[in-house]
């Protein structure tokens, strides 16, 4: 069968395929041709890059082979993107495809792609991903942290806001910009830990030190936040310098479980629940319980699952392999009751689904408007990756198969005096 021969038979297929489906978008094949044909060139399509990536998707159709078509630029999407995809995406009738189709020429037409070679190296193979330790060790988790967080600063400063907070804002108004409502989300955070100058904060995972910046500068706090990855603790450390905060606010590169200091007033945990493991989260809020003095408040923020049911996907996921190699999510309920059976009793919570995704759509928009520099900075494949795990993630948000919760939770003094007000709202003034 000759590479025409094969490409009539596929085109005949997918021809067929995409006029059962009713599709609210085209195919673009290698050889330029289009389905349905003379399509208008700003029309919404799935390029399809080679013959040899039809033969890789029927030896192994399954997540790993679309991550590697899509990374190598082999599968794409033109003039739109994934969400442009879903909102066209027509409702599922495969039996009624399958009848419609003569089934030993589909039999006899893709069989003759399983001999073709599938068409040079797929660079995901080899990724970090598939080798993730999950043990909750120190070496475990210092390098999962390096694989995603170490990609490079000046890759994450294209996209993020100029704090380069890469969590969840927090909008206030939904025409707000993303600088803003990142301000937002931490002065929230700050109230809601009801912090007074003079007190002492501890920011576990800190990131590139947004938080402890934050609320050194405008809450009067002493903050020290740490950090497992060597570019984020640099680059904190220096913008601490370059904002005459030294004294009041410390990043360190070094393991929460470190920290030799306790007797804190506040721990702030932002993103970094979704690293640590379900099974490790009893130490984990027990940590915190214990470096609080009584009165001390603890607020995690963590990206969760709907519900707390097993899903295979969430753990074999191309986000979960390929992007955050350490990550496990749960359920919102398990979380409070592991703070709960940790010590802390819990004041206040809520889901921030909405916001994470207007997030993402900021994020996602600004990578493609520097996109030829995000290429230039950390590779192709790294931000094409990039590219899926965020508009994926906005995705996910906003047809709720993941939340974002923030909890709030207080250490009890004596006699079981919370530190909270009797009356009023658990979160001071208008957040």
């Amino acid at each position: 069968m000759t590479a025409q021969s094969r490409l009539a038979a596929f085109r005949r297929l997918l021809t067929h395929a995409h006029e059962r489906l009713d599709l609210g978008f085209g195919f673009k094949l290698w050889d330029g041709s289009t389905i349905p044909e003379n399509l208008p060139k700003d029309a919404l399509m799935i390029r399809l890059a080679d013959e040899a990536m039809v033969a890789a998707l029927l030896r192994k159709p399954n997540i790993d082979t679309l991550a590697n078509l899509w990374v190598s630029a082999r599968l794409d999407i033109l003039n739109g993107s994934i969400f442009d995809l879903v909102a066209r995406r027509p409702a599922i009738r495969t039996k009624a495809l399958l009848r419609s189709l003569n089934k030993k020429d589909v039999i006899t037409s893709l069989m003759r792609f399983l001999f073709l070679s599938r068409g040079g190296p797929f660079p995901l193979e080899q990724v970090r991903g598939d080798k993730a330790l999950k043990d909750g060790s120190e070496e475990a988790n210092r390098d999962n942290v390096h694989y995603h967080y170490d990609v490079s600063n000046d890759f994450y400063a294209l996209f993020l806001d100029p704090e380069m907070v890469y969590t969840c804002a927090y909008f206030r108004d939904w025409q707000n910009d993303i600088a803003t409502a990142q301000q937002d989300k931490l002065h929230m955070i700050c109230r809601k830990l009801r912090l007074q100058p003079g007190e002492h904060l501890l920011d576990i995972g800190c990131g590139w030190g947004g938080m402890v910046m934050h609320a050194a500068e405008h809450y009067g706090v002493k903050a020290i936040g740490v950090t497992l990855s060597k570019e984020q603790a640099a680059f904190a450390q220096n913008a601490i310098k370059e904002r005459g905060l030294e004294g009041r606010a410390e990043v360190r590169f070094s393991d929460y479980r470190d920290v030799p200091e306790s007797g804190f007033d506040a721990i702030s945990s932002i993103g970094l629940t979704e690293h640590i493991g379900r099974e490790n989260y009893p130490s984990y809020f027990a940590f915190g319980y214990s470096k609080l003095k009584p009165l001390g408040r603890m607020l995690n923020h963590t990206i969760t699952r709907p519900d707390d049911s097993e899903q295979s996907y969430y753990k074999n996921g191309f986000i979960n392999r390929y992007v955050f190699p350490d990550g496990e999510l749960s359920g919102p309920a398990h979380i409070m009751s592991v703070m709960n059976t940790a010590g802390f009793e819990i004041r206040h919570e809520e889901n921030l689904r909405e916001h994470y995704a207007l997030t993402l759509k900021y994020w996602c928009e600004n990578l493609e408007n520097h996109w030829d520099e995000a290429v230039a900075e950390a590779g192709l494949g790294t931000a094409r990756v990039w590219r899926l795990y965020m508009a994926a993630s906005r995705l996910g948000f906003d047809l709720n198969t993941i939340q974002l919760h923030q909890t709030l939770g207080v250490k009890l003094g004596e006699g079981g005096v919370s530190g909270f007000p009797y009356r009023g709202p658990a979160i001071p003034a208008a957040f």
